[in-house]
């Protein structure tokens, strides 16, 4: 019998909805990685990499605070170099793109 939720290290539950292909999907997953359920999802949510997607007005906004500090950099602040202007330029470009 499962011990009582509070004494369980791990008392949170997250729950969402998976259409009936998407559950067949992840349950066959599952029994090719061999483990638990909990510890399969535990793995696969902690282990992926994050990639903070902007919109166009936080990509605005980036692009204005990478302009001063270019600005910073190429003026001969004390704490810039060559090499931090020379990143800003590229995250510049990419931001135009």
């Amino acid at each position: 019998m499962p011990c009582e939720r509070k004494a369980r290290f791990r008392h949170n539950t997250i729950a969402f909805w998976l259409s009936d292909e998407e559950k067949q999907i992840v349950e066959a997953r599952i029994k090719v990685a061999g483990t638990e359920k909990g510890q399969y999802y535990r793995a696969s949510i902690l282990g992926q990499r994050v990639e903070i997607v902007a919109g166009k007005y936080r990509s605005d906004r980036l692009a204005i605070i990478l302009e001063r500090l270019l600005d910073r950099a190429e003026g001969g602040d004390a704490y810039a170099d060559e090499e931090t202007a020379a990143i800003l330029r590229e995250l510049l470009e990419l931001l135009k793109r």
